[in-house]
């Protein structure tokens, strides 16, 4: 399928920032309402002390990786610059707001909201797609406070979901092994249409191939793939019901004027093969004839489920007499689905049948067949199956993966470094909650072996690290724990990707396959075992320069109250 730009068609509400159109966001209930109460209390309250133009930074970062893994995708940044583009309250809009705060908040207020959009907004960020890790700024977003801290709400929600997903996704991508077609599920399962759409978008992101989801197909030009249910088998009684029986040949050359006896024929054929004789006997007849049928509609995609009543009594012999009967007309089945029952062996015995008719019957990669598996998988069942041996050539995994199963949030966080360009800090008596200050630059340092050693973060004034350059990395928090790095290859992070009305650069949005393509080149640079599903071996720790490192202690003891003892 073509891949397609997100979001809606064009309109005349969109901005132009460096002479491109960036649309509005994906879903339409992205507008500036989307946010908490909390966020215009705050808007009024630096109004009225005339705080609300005064220059701010904020940093959006997550404090642990989810899943009890060692790294997070991100996610969600799209999203974001979508919305900041053609962030601009509507006349309804701001009377809801005016009916929700208090009757004594003065009408200038409201006038003021009239006229904030983001075109005095900076936003900084790691390319979507990008392995990340905890504490390192996903984002810095920098502006007048009141309008940073307007989009704080949105910016959260947009990317908590969608790096969770992702994630989620790159992790059952790895325990499947590259080779393996991973299938996206779980709309009927999602939590609702917006969770269900997400899951979509996001999940491709993280290394799945196709989506059943038609929309995030229409959306975002992700493959969809689908077959057909259980209720569509059962839903025949007999081979009676099959009124029209012809199909003509692949070439269009010919026509078999009874598909249903050729098939018939070929079953018979099966039964009574010397190596297979004995396997079954009388197949489920409602069954074959909804092979029939389906293959009658879409001959060259017949692609069957075979566990409504008996995987190897009745659903594999059906679905070979069909395929056979398909073949001998030019056409090539695609394969069978298992949706209950041993999944590694029932794929097992399905593959050795399927090398039986071809060497039995001389049909050229009969054997190859494709075997698809379903029916609630999840990151354990895969590794199960690996250990257990199966011949499963692609997985559709569903609810585990769209609903976050194992892990209901990924946490990030907005916190305010900076204002009117001195530094803050939010302390903690949990240490982990403690905030990185002031505006900085964040660079990931890899080794010989070409994998990412550490993330360090500096002053914005520091001079970058330099490739063969010993550097000191500090635990931001931890006096002992430090080491020293030699770097053969620095990547700066934080990348520009909106600048406002300034005339500074911007990078472009990438299309969605580009994005997948980044993450999955980024995660093949990740060290194996920082990638293992158990006991991952940790990625070193957020760094600090010493120069930060100094500073951030510095303002700590000059911030926290000292206490007296009498």
């Amino acid at each position: 399928m073509e891949e397609k730009s997100n979001g809606p068609k064009e309109d005349g509400n969109r901005r132009k920032n460096n002479n491109t159109v960036i649309p509005g966001p994906t879903n339409p209930m992205v507008t500036p309402l989307l946010s908490d109460l909390y966020q215009f209390t705050m808007a009024y309250a630096y109004w009225k002390a005339g705080k609300h133009n005064e220059r701010a930074v904020f940093d959006l970062y997550f404090r642990k990786n989810p899943f009890g893994g060692e790294y997070t995708i991100f996610a969600g940044l799209e999203e974001c610059i979508r919305l900041i583009a053609n962030f601009k309250f509507t006349a309804e809009e701001i009377a809801f707001i005016r009916s929700s705060l208090p009757k004594t908040c003065e009408d200038g207020f409201y006038d003021y909201l009239r006229g904030v959009d983001c075109s005095d907004v900076k936003v900084y960020a790691v390319p979507e797609g990008s392995v990340a890790f905890p504490k390192v700024p996903l984002m810095r977003v920098e502006g007048p406070i009141a309008v940073v801290q307007l989009v704080e709400t949105p910016f959260l929600n947009l990317i908590n979901y969608a790096s969770l997903v992702a994630t989620n996704s790159a992790r059952h991508r790895f325990v499947a092994g590259k080779s393996k077609l991973l299938l996206e599920f779980g709309l009927r399962r999602a939590q609702g249409p917006d969770g269900g759409i997400g899951a979509s978008k996001y999940s491709y992101m993280g290394g799945f191939d196709a989506t059943s989801n038609v929309e995030a197909g229409r959306l975002f030009g992700i493959p969809i793939k689908g077959t057909h249910s259980h209720a569509f088998v059962s839903s025949f009684m007999s081979l009676d019901e099959i009124v029209e029986k012809s199909l003509q040949s692949r070439d269009g050359s010919s026509t078999c004027e009874d598909f249903v006896s050729l098939v018939q024929t070929w079953l018979s054929k099966i039964k009574w093969s010397h190596l297979i004789q004995g396997i079954f006997g009388e197949t489920n007849q409602s069954e074959l004839a909804a092979f029939i049928s389906y293959a009658l509609a879409f001959p060259n995609d017949f692609l069957a489920l075979v566990d409504t009543y008996d995987v190897m009594r009745s659903g594999i012999p059906n679905f070979c007499a069909v395929a056979l009967a398909l073949n001998d007309l030019g056409y090539k089945a695609l394969g069978i689905r298992l949706d209950s029952g041993d999944l590694a062996y029932l794929s097992c015995e399905t593959r050795k049948f399927f090398r039986t008719i071809e060497k039995e019957f001389g049909v050229p990669d009969f054997g190859k067949m494709g075997i698809t598996a379903s029916n609630d998988l999840n990151e354990e069942t895969l590794d199960a199956l690996n250990k257990q041996g199966h011949e499963v050539d692609a997985f559709g995994i569903g609810t585990y993966l769209v609903t976050c199963y194992a892990q209901a949030a990924l946490g990030c966080v907005f916190k305010l470094v900076e204002i009117n360009n001195q530094p803050r800090i939010k302390l903690s008596e949990d240490v982990s909650k403690v905030s990185i200050p002031c505006k900085k630059r964040c660079y990931r340092l890899y080794g010989k072996e070409g994998y990412p050693l550490v993330d360090i973060m500096t002053g914005e004034n520091e001079p970058p690290p330099k490739v063969a350059e010993r550097i000191l990395c500090r635990h931001p928090f931890s006096e002992s724990k430090r080491a020293y790095v030699v770097p053969q290859r620095v990547e700066e992070l934080l990348k520009c990707f909106w600048p406002g009305s300034s005339d500074g650069a911007r990078e472009e949005l990438p299309s969605l396959k580009e994005i997948r393509d980044r993450c999955i080149q980024q995660l093949e640079q990740m060290r194996p075992d920082h990638m293992r599903r158990l006991n991952p071996t940790p990625y070193k720790v957020v760094s600090v320069s010493a120069k930060l490192y100094d500073f951030i202690h510095f303002l700590w003891l000059n911030e926290a109250p000292v206490g007296e003892l009498q």
